[in-house]
């Protein structure tokens, strides 16, 4: 189905006029960034970037591979000579003006979200503040990456530990979070003394070139920071043979997770990975109704339910059941969809049209094994990739949709009797990110959150996300943490060193 003719050129009227004025501010870049200089890919090509909510092309940006890749990671691994030898301080102040122009900037940037995304302006906006937050976690942690002294067991012997940069990092990020995916990577990297190559996703490269314009405008030195996209697999293999990347983080599929954990092993790279989820979320007979439903929208449909933590099960127990699927279908009939620059939209379109054919089938499982379409279950009337809000109720653990990860506004119920039988099913899975529970029950909060399997526990909130925790998985979630001081950890290597003879003068 076609969108109607008005709201078609509504929608692209604003997209232009969007495009037009960033161009203008030039935060509108189609070159990569190797070495402090915008350059084209060696052979000429390009790709086209979509707006997800017409199918319009907006621009062509370079489509670069493993040579300009490896350009780029000469250029880190020059920078990373001097920028990992000047101070911590110095660091930081380089990093604190680059949040400053992200705030100064963050209109623009997160209309560049919404354009390449489709995400709703307004959460747009909210990628900006967290995004930028780790930059400026990041500037103020600079100051606090402390070594060790240890008691020596010989008396003319000092011993202590140090903390120092891993050296030249892969950062390779997904289109869902086209700003905080980078900094969240970015951010810890430099404030540590490591250079980058950011590798964006070919989906959504114009705000991760807005953000490295702002880094050259806040100073950060040639090399420091580096941009490529396009060809994925060439840019990937370019950074795991390269002795000279020395790790690779990633956020993004776990399938493509594994390959990158298998090919980093040839060099011995250090590797964090943020992978997929399949994050329950578990109402129980005594909560609260109103939160419940309040952070269940939050946990599942935010970002059209796009995100690596959204809700893709909703456990409820059978006691409350019938009250929070009644309470759960008013709220969420009442969600407008919409292009994300329209007044009052929550919903914007899937990235592309897999997505929605993903979509359709774990749908199309689902009912044929029993479940029910309380609301939606279809592709929506606006056309393009815009999906109807969806709830489906009676799905149990052997559907498809509560085995894969639907990544899309598809709110499944499933009813359970016992906690017990709640943490069983929740467990039951291959993943372990996010996962949420509400209950007014102060023990039962600890005992479910200390038994779900999972790096993440929100409990009665569906938004958990935040620069000064650590975010990451147990299981096949993925390895290592973004976030906090426990992130800073990532991109640092220990030394220790034992100093003898200390009795002589």
């Amino acid at each position: 189905m076609q969108i109607q003719p008005p709201l078609a050129q509504k929608i692209s009227t604003d997209a232009r006029s969007v495009t037009s004025q960033l161009n203008s501010s030039g935060l509108l870049r189609t070159q990569g960034l190797i070495g402090g200089r915008w350059s084209d890919a060696s052979d000429g090509k390009t790709i086209k970037v979509y707006n997800p909510a017409t199918g319009e092309s907006i621009v062509d940006v370079a489509c670069m591979g493993g040579k300009e890749t490896k350009d780029a990671i000469s250029a880190a691994y020059d920078a990373y000579g001097s920028w990992s030898k000047i101070t911590a301080a110095e660091r930081s102040k380089f990093l604190r003006k680059w949040y400053d122009l992200l705030m100064t900037h963050k209109e623009e940037l997160a209309q560049l979200i919404t354009l390449e995304q489709g995400k709703p302006l307004k959460e747009s906006l909210g990628e900006i503040n967290y995004g930028a937050g780790f930059i400026e976690f990041a500037a103020e942690e600079a100051k606090r990456i402390y070594g060790d002294i240890i008691p020596a067991p010989l008396s003319d012997r000092r011993l202590f530990v140090l903390k120092q940069p891993v050296g030249v990092v892969g950062a390779i990020t997904p289109w869902n979070f086209p700003l905080a995916m980078i900094t969240r990577k970015v951010g810890p990297a430099l404030a540590c003394g490591c250079t980058v190559v950011i590798k964006p996703s070919e989906l959504t490269p114009l705000t991760a070139l807005a953000a490295a314009e702002l880094s050259i405008q806040a100073g950060i030195p040639a090399g420091v920071v580096n941009v490529v996209m396009g060809d994925a697999p060439d840019i990937g293999n370019a950074l795991l043979t390269s002795p000279q990347v020395r790790k690779i983080t990633f956020t993004g599929s776990t399938a493509v997770g594994k390959k990158l954990m298998a090919g980093s092993a040839e060099t011995v790279k250090k590797v964090s990975l943020e992978l997929g989820g399949n994050a329950p979320c578990i109402v129980f007979d005594d909560a609260d109704l109103d939160v419940a439903v309040k952070g269940t929208l939050a946990a599942k449909f935010r970002n059209s339910g796009q995100t690596c933590v959204c809700a893709n099960r909703i456990l409820v127990q059978e006691g409350i059941y019938e009250k929070f699927a009644n309470a759960l279908l008013d709220a969420v009939q009442n969600m407008k969809v919409g292009d994300g620059f329209s007044e009052g939209v929550v919903q914007g379109p899937l990235i592309n049209e897999a997505a929605v054919k993903k979509v359709d089938s774990l749908i199309h499982d689902a009912t044929s094994k029993g479940a029910k379409v309380i609301l939606g279950g279809k592709r929506h009337s606006l056309g393009f990739t815009f999906y109807e809000p969806t709830i489906i109720g009676d799905v149990n653990s052997e559907m498809l949709l509560s085995r894969e990860e639907a990544f899309g506004p598809v709110a499944p119920l499933l009813r359970f009797k016992t906690e017990e039988d709640a943490i069983r099913i929740a467990n039951d899975t291959n993943a372990g990110l996010g996962s949420y529970v509400f209950t007014n029950s102060i023990q039962r909060s600890w005992r479910v959150a200390e038994a779900l399997e999972y790096g993440l526990v929100g409990v009665n909130e569906g938004v958990i996300s935040t620069e000064v925790a650590p975010f990451g998985g147990f299981k096949q979630s993925g390895l290592g943490r973004e976030g906090s001081k426990y992130g800073m950890d990532e991109y640092l290597e220990i030394k220790y060193v034992c100093l003898g003879n200390m009795s002589k003068a």
